[in-house]
């Protein structure tokens, strides 16, 4: 029969990685035996000392756990302890009490501390796995911490995108609205790509999707705010070709830097006389789908929001039937390449994609998202830039 050690058991060197530590205390021999009792786990571990706060604090670089005594020239107890918190960064704090002051102990783990050990209460092995404990538990808040800050993150996305995605303001059946927005961000934050829908009357229509150059929050929250002034300028009966000058200037008084622009294509549909005017302010241009086909609105364009106010050219669109859908769409659609050279999508090439028999297959609520999906394939992975669609349809919508 094999018999089984008592001894405390030892930390296989090969199996864990070099902790370092950096112990303050002004005592020789309390920091002589504290080196003693961390060679006698046989645990790899790379000690500094440090006699005071003061030199502590420039010793902190690359250190995991932090050993602090309590009693220290420049600082003493608790306030210590928070002087050192203050400092430490991702880096665990462990408290060291003597045997008369373990209330100290409890009250520094309320302070922050991640354990606290009582001086001559503990051997080797006990140490370092309290120290390794430690290193884990701050880690743990960490990630805890970050979780945290991804959430309110996420949180402060999904007001913003309320805003950019709104729902459309209409009441009439006549037609239907299919929309789309991607980020082309990594968690999820949004960019500057907007769009809205507003009915005016009980037959016109008012649509606007809008691209603010840039991909963060400081634009996703200028686009909400250009968003809900058009909307707001539309309410209020501004003549139409007052709109985008009005936007316009809210874009330049809201605008971080002058560098930022922002592109819109808008239109007015009057659904009783199956007509629409289309403005385009440095955007590219609406597709219509109609008699099987897709094809650009040859609109005439004018000049980016934000460079030089300029009155916007109108163009005048008549849909040949009553079933017909115009797709409306942010830059980052057809920016993506080919995967021939460095072509890109382009605007004939969304019109060729459209004109797919695969593309005839699919149900108007699923065509933006199969756009974006073949625009991803064509490209040979995800687009990178935002991506926002706006499709009103009539009758068969194509």
């Amino acid at each position: 029969m094999t018999e089984r050690s008592l001894a405390p058991s030892r930390y296989a060197a090969n199996q864990l990685e070099r902790l370092r530590i950096l112990l303050v205390e002004d005592d020789e021999g309390d920091a002589f035996l504290v080196r003693e009792l961390l060679e006698e786990a046989e645990a790899p571990f790379e000690l500094t000392v440090a006699s005071t706060l003061r030199e502590a604090r420039e010793r902190l670089v690359g250190v995991e756990c932090v050993l602090l005594d309590l009693g220290l020239p420049d600082a003493e107890g608790i306030d210590g302890l928070r002087q050192l918190l203050a400092v430490a960064g991702s880096a665990a704090v462990c408290v060291l009490t003597g045997r008369s002051d373990e209330h100290l102990g409890v009250q520094a783990v309320a302070e922050g501390a991640q354990d606290y050990l009582v001086k001559g209460q503990v051997d080797g092995v006990l140490l370092i796995r309290s120290l390794r404990y430690a290193v884990e538990r701050k880690r743990a808040d960490e990630n805890a911490r970050r979780l945290r800050e991804v959430e309110l993150l996420q949180a402060e996305s999904a007001r913003l995108e309320r805003g950019l995605l709104p729902q459309p303001l209409m009441q009439t059946s006549e037609v239907s609205v299919e929309t789309f927005y991607r980020s082309g961000r990594a968690l999820g934050l949004l960019g500057g790509d907007f769009f809205d829908v507003v009915q005016v009357g009980e037959d016109r229509l008012h649509v606007i999707v809008g691209d603010v150059c840039g991909h963060g929050v400081d634009e996703a929250a200028l686009g909400v705010e250009l968003r809900v002034a058009w909307r707001a300028l539309v309410l209020a009966g501004v003549p139409e070709d007052q709109v985008l000058p009005s936007l316009e200037q809210v874009l330049m008084s809201e605008r971080r830097a002058r560098e930022v622009f922002a592109t819109v294509a808008a239109a007015v549909i009057d659904l009783p006389a199956n007509r629409a005017w289309v403005r385009l302010a440095g955007h590219p241009p609406p597709v219509v789908l109609s008699g099987g086909r897709a094809h650009p609105v040859a609109a005439r364009t004018g000049i980016v929001l934000g460079v030089r106010p300029t009155p916007t050219p109108v163009t005048e669109l008549e849909f040949t039937d009553h079933d017909w859908s115009l797709l409306m769409y942010t830059d980052g659609l057809i920016e993506g390449h080919t995967g021939v050279g460095n072509e890109r999508l382009d605007v004939d090439g969304l019109c060729k994609l459209l004109d797919e028999p695969a593309a005839r297959e699919v149900s108007l609520p699923g065509l933006p998202p199969w756009l974006v999906a073949r625009a991803d394939q064509a490209n040979g992975g995800p687009l990178t830039d935002d991506v926002a669609m706006l499709m009103i349809s009539r009758g068969g919508g194509r």
